[in-house]
């Protein structure tokens, strides 16, 4: 059994077939898979997903590039949304400054919010970082995260941010570039980080694993991060199914079948 921790399911590359992606998932043994919310359409759907759809987890946030339409009222939607349905975690939110919609202020003051939601509502985050490693490390640990935890997600740093990341109580998320040629920091790390926290995901539909690398990626690939994780752990890929899948669990706060 698989759980593929990090999709987008609720995106527009899956509207004419979403119910075939999501039974060729399970035919390939990905039982559970988590759907991120990150604006007011894709939470809707993350949430009508996950009533539709047996072993579908919604996380709701609001992503770094849309931080510049943060406000009061997002964030009365979250703490309701949380509180009323059965959302696993906060997310993704965190930083973004290769796209730069919004200032890093700006960004910044919106993950910092949502953190303190989070923890308000005691729940684990699911954090993006894209070139802002250093800002990232330094919100998370001025907002005291390991009060809640959550989830490094598609990690792609070396073993010595990776260090630094679990220091603060963040799991650790491989997604498909755990398996491209080009990402050595990312093998290494992978060959070091603590069996109880790593997890695996696609990111879907965006960064698929070799061999399908280019092209729409779907939840079903994440055996491909499975696999690779394991021959660099010298494990079976059963023994990682098992670990990845009971870490998943737990951080969400789910009964094992």
């Amino acid at each position: 059994m698989l759980f593929d921790t990090h999709a987008h399911l609720n995106v527009e590359q899956f509207a004419k077939d979403e119910a075939k992606v999501i039974q060729r998932a399970k035919d390939h043994g990905v039982s559970r898979m988590a759907v991120v919310g990150f604006d007011h359409e894709t939470i809707a759907k993350a949430l009508e997903l996950s009533k539709t759809y047996e072993g579908i987890y919604p996380i709701i946030g609001w992503h770094p590039t849309e931080a510049g339409s943060y406000s009061d009222e997002v964030e009365e939607k979250l703490i309701h949304l949380i509180q009323t349905e059965n959302i696993v975690a906060m997310g993704e939110m965190g930083l973004d400054y290769h796209w730069m919609e919004d200032p890093k202020p700006i960004q910044i003051e919106a993950f910092r919010r949502q953190i303190q939601v989070a923890k308000e509502l005691n729940i684990p985050i699911t954090v993006h970082n894209r070139e802002s490693t250093e800002d990232i490390y330094k919100v998370l640990k001025e907002e005291h995260v390991e009060d809640i935890g959550g989830i490094m997600h598609s990690f792609n740093l070396t073993p010595e941010w990776q260090e630094r990341f679990l220091d603060l109580g963040m799991h650790i998320s491989y997604s498909g570039v755990l398996t491209f040629k080009n990402a050595p920091a990312v093998k290494e790390s992978a060959k070091v980080v603590p069996l109880d926290k790593v997890l695996i995901e696609t990111d879907s539909p965006y960064l698929s694993p070799m061999p399908y690398r280019g092209k729409r990626n779907e939840p079903s690939y994440v055996r491909f991060v499975a696999e690779e994780l394991a021959e660099l752990r010298g494990m079976s890929l059963e023994e990682i199914a098992e670990i990845t899948t009971r870490n998943a669990n737990k951080i969400f706060n789910l009964t094992e079948d």
